[in-house]
């Protein structure tokens, strides 16, 4: 569908960010935006922007909820820096977003929302399309409250329904503007509103409108098209952080054997994967919506002990709550994999906004030595794997695992290659055979000191387990003190030995430099791409990027004492670099983080470096 009457420019990539108010649907506008980039075969990021005040007022600047999408025909790591278009459907949106756009970005409005009452609610004072604020940017007026009224006039529906599709009328515009084919949106208004063909016809009414309005009203001297990325054969699909997790366990469930058992109590933004989960009873699926948090993890605990693939999900608020239990997967070494979906806080914070901040409490945060691994997933798609990783580790060591993922990446959306499960390893908890004579409960294997798995009802065997210290080997309550020393000293060793079954950390760059970067996390996309950027510029920087934290790679300490400097930059006050001032006190670290709840830019990197090359 490319206009004949323009000319069509090609680019390397491009950001657009949708904004309006809550009601706007600007984040189902990005997915289905989204969806047609996929099927474009572009790469792409994304960053959802949530207001953090639930029904905040209407038309004012903390109701505004953004959708950011930057997409491209080479690889795509972050969400974009600033946007090249913004769709702003009220002045609010406009004024919100007006410092995350370029200089020259086309900005396109909804006419029918500027108006006086509108502008005393978002704080403007004059009209912003007639002030000259907006110079230096294409501005592309259009009616679309009252085009989007008109497309569905035949329709004979009320005022209230037809303004619901207005978002469909941008979302045809900026179709126009980047050449896309709709059908793929069509079929998804067929399949979402199957039982109301009503509001199928809306929808695609008003999206062929918006389209037509930019192919015929002269605002285009040209229109826009991104060839599409160089991907490799396969199976592909825009996936976000938390629906790939989510189907990363149903991969280890399947290569372990082990049933899932998710017990959660629902909390942003972790919900999805809850939500996932109980989709797929067909996988053996098995998902608990608990009361609270602490009935969420310790139903799972009871999961574990009766021989499942064991998940609960959580943020920080949660990851408190459920600390205690925690504790009692440590002593009672069962399996169970805890995932915190990092959100800004303390208390209930900014909620849907996203931080790094809940590494310390992942670390330290329980009574008592109570060590567990603690790994971070590096993006949307990464999630996947690091929830098929974050299993196979606690059912072949028998320890709990604290997977940390971040709002970003967990609502975020990237193109993601479908694996064949079968080309994922093998997951082999240690479990106990029916009748055999040599068990004992805490009998270690040698090389891991994971103990063994005997799953209630297996013939011939029989164990006591609880919260109260257990004695080495038999398993039976015990106060020695003598005892609970090796006890303990034994579940530090067993975390400590897990270093011998992750991979060895890699560094993206020189092995020698004047700079080593250090990140961990959902901070991966934009480092990667500032350090790349900073290497074609001949910069001496490298990254290293941590995924595995509790414990940390095996070659760490070699990698930091190839380098000057060293500087860790992560979205909170210094968590991660005063853990390696814990683990590695020989070396100097320098710090950049930001705590705004919202990610690194890629320019903020570059110009740090660039401060610190030139001091």
């Amino acid at each position: 569908m490319i206009s004949k009457k323009n000319k069509v420019v090609e680019l390397e990539h491009a950001v657009i960010r949708f904004a309006g108010d809550s009601g706007d649907g600007m984040q189902l506008t990005g997915s289905l935006f989204s969806d047609s980039t996929a099927f474009a075969g572009n790469d792409f990021a994304t960053f959802p922007d949530y207001p953090a005040e639930i029904r905040a007022p209407q038309g004012t600047v903390a109701g505004v909820s953004g959708f950011q999408i930057h997409f491209g025909h080479t690889d795509i790591h972050t969400s974009g820096d600033l946007a090249d278009v913004l769709i702003a459907m009220n002045p609010a949106s406009l004024k919100a977003n007006m410092r995350w756009i370029t200089n020259e970005a086309i900005i396109i409005v909804d006419t029918d929302e500027f108006i006086d009452k509108n502008f005393a609610k978002a704080g403007y004072v004059t009209n912003p399309l007639s002030d000259e604020s907006l110079a230096g940017h294409q501005v592309i007026s259009a009616p679309i409250t009252t085009l989007t009224r008109e497309a569905v006039k035949d329709l004979n529906l009320d005022n209230k329904t037809a303004q619901k599709s207005k978002n469909m009328f941008a979302l045809g515009l900026v179709f126009y503007m980047f050449n896309r084919d709709f059908k793929g949106t069509f079929s998804f208004f067929e399949s979402k509103f199957k039982e109301n063909p009503l509001i199928i016809k809306a929808n695609k009414a008003v999206l062929e409108a918006g389209y037509n309005f930019g192919d015929t009203i002269e605002a285009f001297a040209f229109t826009f098209k991104v060839e599409p990325a160089p991907l490799a054969v396969g199976k592909y699909r825009n996936v976000t952080g938390n629906l790939a997790t989510a189907w990363g366990f149903l991969a280890a469930s399947e290569r372990s054997g082990r049933n899932i058992f998710l017990g959660s109590y629902p909390i942003t933004p972790a919900s999805e994967i809850l939500q996932e989960l109980s989709k797929h009873k067909e996988f053996t699926a098995i998902t608990f919506q608990a009361e609270d948090e602490i009935a969420g993890i310790v139903s799972t605990i009871g999961a574990s002990f009766a021989g499942a693939l064991p998940i609960t999900t959580t943020s920080g608020p949660g990851l408190s709550l459920k600390s205690e239990a925690i504790g009692l997967a440590v002593i009672t070494e069962l399996p169970i994999v805890i995932v915190d979906v990092q959100r800004g806080g303390p208390s209930t914070g900014l909620p849907t906004k996203s931080e790094q901040s809940d590494l310390m409490q992942a670390l330290f945060g329980r009574n008592g030595e109570s060590p567990v691994i603690v790994m971070a997933a590096s993006s949307a798609a990464d999630c996947f794997y690091s929830a098929f990783e974050a299993s196979k580790l606690t059912l072949e060591h028998m320890t709990p695992v604290i997977l940390l993922t971040d709002g970003s990446i967990a609502n975020g959306s990237e193109v993601f290659k479908i694996p064949k499960i079968s080309d994922l390893p093998k997951i082999t908890p240690p479990l106990v055979k029916p009748n055999d004579a040599n068990y004992k409960p805490y009998a270690r294997d040698n090389q891991k000191l994971s103990r063994s798995w005997a799953l209630p009802g297996t013939e011939g065997l029989r164990h006591r387990i609880g919260g109260l210290e257990k004695e080495d080997i038999t398993g039976n309550v015990s106060m020695d003190p003598l005892n609970h020393q090796r006890m303990s000293e034994l579940r530090e060793e067993k975390i400590k030995r897990v270093a011998n079954y992750i991979p060895k950390q890699e560094v993206i760059g020189a092995d020698e430099a004047d700079i080593l970067f250090v990140s961990w996390g959902g901070t991966y996309g934009v480092l990667l791409t500032a350090i790349e950027r900073l290497i074609a510029e001949g910069k001496s920087v490298s990254l290293a990027h941590f995924k595995y934290i509790m414990p940390l790679p095996k070659n760490t300490k070699e990698i930091f004492s190839r380098y000057k400097r060293i500087v860790v930059c992560e979205l909170n006050m210094g968590q991660f670099v005063n853990y390696l001032r814990m683990q590695f006190p020989e070396f100097s670290y320098g710090q950049y983080n930001k705590i705004q709840g919202l990610p690194f830019m890629v320019t903020e990197i570059v110009d740090k470096v660039n401060e610190l090359l030139n001091e």
